[in-house]
């Protein structure tokens, strides 16, 4: 009887622990922190990647000094109870890519996090908002982490949280303004070099469009930016998706047409190059820019000038 009972036992484990299982498509289990080896078990079962729940918890008693690692797996091939087992000894999880491009605002970061599954856009505009020590230190000013997350392509878990992602987009901020030497001014210059990356793509450009608002601010000429303009109208959430003449009437702090000077804080996370255009702008004596219809601008030091440029641009557009 023992004997027979052993054989039965020994079947059984065999059964449950070496005969691969196939998902029907790819399958997503995702294991929270604290999750106890009982949870994690069932987890796995119910979504049919085991074959016993108890086998499994017997197995890993049997390795107990390797722990098994949170987060998101995906399992899309054929694989017994053991191969499963040292996946999630060696953490080999799933990793969702978020690329973050220059000049994304916070919302736009915000709606990439949720279409990387990875959560609300709500939720992760909620931390922009209100998590400013993350930046405090070396920005006192600044009333969100506006400006302060830099452009990059991330990898992320489910297991993080929105902080944990928002305070990885700061740290990289970090890293590059220690690198390019941006100590000071901070607030000043990330502001400056937020409208730099949102007028111009043109990464020979940005210092001369760097050097048309230092002009115009030196002269207490409005900035007249209508990247400004839109971004109030993103907080107010009146923004309608363009921007017409009536919205340049609008009294809102970002509003450069009706209040010279920066706009209290940025409108969007600039690059590199654009925050090396805003602490180091070029020496001309430009005030105006407009569109040259090729990606580039024309720039003008007078606005008699400014309007003979529109008006290359106006039959440029027109011919298309």
């Amino acid at each position: 009887m023992v004997l027979l009972a052993i054989l039965v036992v020994g079947g059984w484990l065999a059964w449950a622990l070496l005969l691969p299982v196939t998902p029907d498509t790819q399958t997503f289990v995702l294991l929270r922190p604290g999750y106890t080896t009982r949870r994690i078990a069932r987890e796995l079962k119910a979504a049919g990647i085991i074959r016993n729940a108890d086998a499994f918890v017997f197995w890993h008693y049997l390795h107990r000094k390797h722990s098994l690692k949170a987060g998101e797996y995906l399992f899309d091939k054929s694989a017994d109870s053991r191969e499963i087992h040292n996946r999630l000894v060696r953490g080999d999880i799933f990793v969702h890519t978020v690329v973050i491009p220059e000049g994304f605002n916070m919302f736009d970061i915000a709606q990439a996090i949720q279409d990387a599954g990875l959560g609300s856009s709500e939720d992760f505009l909620k931390v922009s908002r209100s998590d400013i020590d993350l930046i405090s230190d070396l920005a006192p000013e600044a009333k969100s982490l506006e400006g302060f997350l830099f452009p990059n392509t991330y990898e992320f878990t489910r297991t993080q949280s929105m902080r944990e992602m928002a305070a990885a987009m700061v740290k990289e901020f970090r890293q590059v303004a220690l690198q390019i030497g941006l100590t000071t001014d901070l607030q000043r210059n990330v502001t400056l070099a937020s409208i730099i990356e949102k007028e111009t793509a043109v990464p020979e450009e940005r210092p001369i469009v760097a050097s048309v608002y230092f002009n115009r601010l030196a002269k207490n000429i409005p900035l007249q930016a209508d990247p400004c303009v839109i971004y109030g109208e993103l907080l107010d959430g009146t923004y309608s998706g363009a921007l017409h003449h009536q919205d340049m009437l609008t009294n809102t702090p970002y509003n450069t047409y009706r209040h010279p000077g920066l706009p209290p804080g940025p409108i969007a996370n600039p690059g590199k190059t654009s925050l090396q255009a805003a602490m180091h702008p070029a020496t001309t004596n430009y005030f105006y820019f407009v569109s040259n219809g090729n990606g580039g601008h024309n720039f003008a030091r007078s606005y008699e000038e400014h309007n003979r440029n529109v008006a290359k641009f106006k039959k440029i557009a027109f011919k298309r």
